[in-house]
């Protein structure tokens, strides 16, 4: 019997819902469905707290396939959840432009520095664009920081793949606007997002 198999049989004997046994583990719903449908498996903590939970052993519960198996989705998910608090830390330090000085604004023969707060040689227009990226790159970023922790993994792929795709709009958009500091940080931005996706998909 596979894991996923004897997980539902426990659960259905000790007459218990996968949220009332959700509960008892610390996780989530969704993670307990995960687990029923053959999707993954818990990582160790998990695991033991499943075996004190059904007065069982690990190796009752998993064959030595099974457990290695465990092991390796339990790296790929501590690698996921490490990809998932950068992106949405980086996109949350979008916040950090509107009171850093890395804005260029012309003040008589000079350019000085300032942050978006004080920021005022531009149209309105362009400077509502400009609030208006910032602004949904922290949105994005603490979703992403949510679904993360609701394990809401599909979603967060939607979610982190459009925060990649709205940086990269941002980027063309601040050096249209010769905004270069902004843009290098942007930029630098996607270059560790992409680096992460690249090692997040050899870990699959």
């Amino acid at each position: 019997m596979e894991f996923n198999e004897k997980l539902q049989l426990l659960r259905k004997q000790q007459e218990m819902t996968q949220e009332q046994l959700a509960e008892k583990l610390f996780v989530s719903r969704t993670a307990v469905s995960k687990w029923e449908s053959g999707k993954g498996y818990p990582n160790i903590d998990s695991l033991r707290n499943l075996a004190e939970v059904f007065s069982v052993s690990i190796d009752e519960l998993l064959s030595g396939e099974e457990l290695m198996e465990a092991a390796e989705s339990e790296k790929r998910q501590t690698l996921r959840g490490i990809q998932g608090l950068l992106f949405g830390a980086l996109d949350l330090l979008a916040a950090g432009f509107f009171f850093i000085p890395l804005f260029s604004q012309k003040e008589g023969d000079y350019f000085a520095a300032v942050p978006l707060t004080q920021f005022q040689d531009t149209s309105p227009v362009l400077l509502a664009i400009t609030y208006g990226f910032l602004v949904l790159m922290v949105v994005v970023g603490i979703l992403e920081l949510i679904l993360l922790r609701r394990e809401e993994e599909k979603w967060w792929k939607g979610i982190s793949t459009f925060s990649l795709g709205w940086n990269a709009l941002a980027v063309l958009f601040f050096i249209s606007t010769r905004q270069l500091y902004v843009s290098t940080f942007l930029f630098l931005f996607i270059m560790v997002k992409a680096v992460l996706l690249i090692k997040g998909g050899r870990a699959k």
